[in-house]
Formats: C-alpha cells, sequence, structure tokens
C-alpha cells in the first residue's frame, strides 16, 4: 500500500472531505490474530521513518515485540477500536517496552474500568490495566513518520468503537474493530452495545468508502466495502 507525505488533503480519495490521502512513499501493513478469542492485531509502519502504529494489541505480546523489532520500528501510538478485554490484553505491557502513548475514545472508558468482569464473563484473567489517554475522537488523525489514519467514532458494538481508515493510491484501509465483519456485524448484546446505533455507524461512515476499500476486521477474514454492501444480510434495506 502506498502512503502520502503530511498535507496531502484531496477530499475524494478516501470518500471523506479531509480525510488523508496516502501515496508517496511505501508503508507496511501486517495483520494476525492474538489473544485467546483470535483478535485482529495490526501493525501500520513507516519503514523509511521506523515509525509504526499499533491497532489492537490484544495479547501474545512477545509476538507483537517480535514483529516489531524484525521490522526495526519504534512504536509512536498504540490505538484501540474499543475497549473489549480480547483487544486490550498486552497494551499495559507494549505501553510499558514502548513508553508509547495508549489511546481508546473516552465513550468507552467505562468499559476499560469494568475489565475483571468482562474477563470473568469469559473465563479469562484480568488483563493488566494501562495508561489510557481519551484522545481518540472523530476526526482526528493519526500521525506516525508519514502515516496518517483518520479516526471514525462508530459507536454500536461499544459506545467508544472506533474505526481507523487511511486511503492508499491503489486502495482505501479500514480498521473496522468489531464494528464490521465478512457477511456479520458487530455484536452489541454486551455493555453499551446498541443495534441501530451500529446500522448507523456503518450505513453512514463505512459504507460511504470506495468499494474496493479493504475492510481489516476485529477478529477473522478481512473484506472489502463493496462485498459487504452487497452481500451483508445485516445491512440489506428493510
Amino acid at each position: 500500500m502506498r502512503f502520502a507525505r503530511r498535507g496531502a488533503r484531496p477530499g475524494s480519495a478516501a470518500g471523506r472531505p479531509g480525510a488523508p490521502v496516502l501515496d508517496a512513499c511505501t508503508v507496511h501493513v501486517e495483520t494476525f490474530a492474538v489473544g485467546p478469542l483470535g483478535c485482529n492485531c495490526s501493525i501500520v509502519a513507516d519503514l523509511e521513518a521506523k515509525k509504526a502504529v499499533v491497532v489492537d494489541p490484544g495479547g501474545d505480546f512477545e509476538s507483537i515485540r517480535a514483529r516489531l523489532d524484525k521490522l526495526g520500528v519504534s512504536v509512536d501510538a498504540i490505538v484501540h477500536t474499543h475497549t473489549h478485554f480480547d483487544h486490550v490484553g498486552c497494551t499495559a505491557e507494549l505501553q510499558r517496552t514502548t513508553g508509547a502513548a495508549a489511546s481508546i475514545h473516552e465513550s468507552d472508558r467505562f468499559l476499560y474500568d469494568l475489565l475483571p468482569l468482562q474477563a470473568g464473563l469469559f473465563g479469562m484473567g484480568t488483563p493488566e490495566k494501562a495508561d489510557m489517554d481519551g484522545a481518540l475522537v472523530d476526526g482526528r488523525t493519526l500521525r506516525a513518520g508519514a502515516i496518517e489514519i483518520a479516526v471514525l467514532h462508530t459507536p454500536g458494538h461499544t459506545p467508544g468503537s472506533c474505526c481507523f481508515v487511511a486511503a492508499g493510491a491503489d486502495q482505501t484501509l479500514v480498521l473496522a474493530g468489531d464494528t464490521l465483519f465478512r457477511g456479520s456485524i458487530g455484536r452489541t448484546d454486551l455493555w453499551g452495545g446498541d443495534h441501530d446505533a451500529i446500522l448507523r455507524s456503518i450505513r453512514g461512515k463505512l459504507l460511504t468508502l470506495p468499494e474496493d476499500a479493504r475492510v481489516v476486521t476485529g477478529h477473522g477474514p478481512a473484506t472489502t466495502i463493496g462485498h459487504e454492501r452487497a452481500l451483508n444480510p445485516f445491512l440489506k434495506n428493510r
């Protein structure tokens, strides 16, 4: 995927006015399952600047660290699509090792404070708590080296759920967490879930993106916006 230098702001490439446009330098993106529930963790790295953003470090700290070491990058930011325990499982250890800020949407703060209850419901140990700031707000741009990633607040799965979007020269990348899946959507029967809200978020903020936008989901296989618009049974007009 090709990423742009800071300052490029054409409004159409990402399907949303002001979205970052990424087309001038090669940036490495890799996604891999971590933790007991197979959360998809992503590393978005500017290999030239040796800087990276880590999204949803849900567990398996040693695996994440080994990948970062192999790439030779430092972590500028740790961000989370939401604060269910399986998406924050090794944030504290990663933050302690890298010194990077760890961020959530403030509307998910209450969920992060419920980590013992969350983990206990699934029979899991409680993750160590990190020093989380509430810096993820709709419209913010995350930066690391040449990387620019837009934050979209997409409530529904949780009140503070966010998606992260970056538009490449050839394809838009969407890190959707548990908001959108291949052929499905995020569950809304846990704390703060809202079925109507998740449908509004998907239709109003994700389905406006290009048809070929690649969607990295919170668990399981990737998909595209066009595939979900055409075939996702939860998104059919009723």
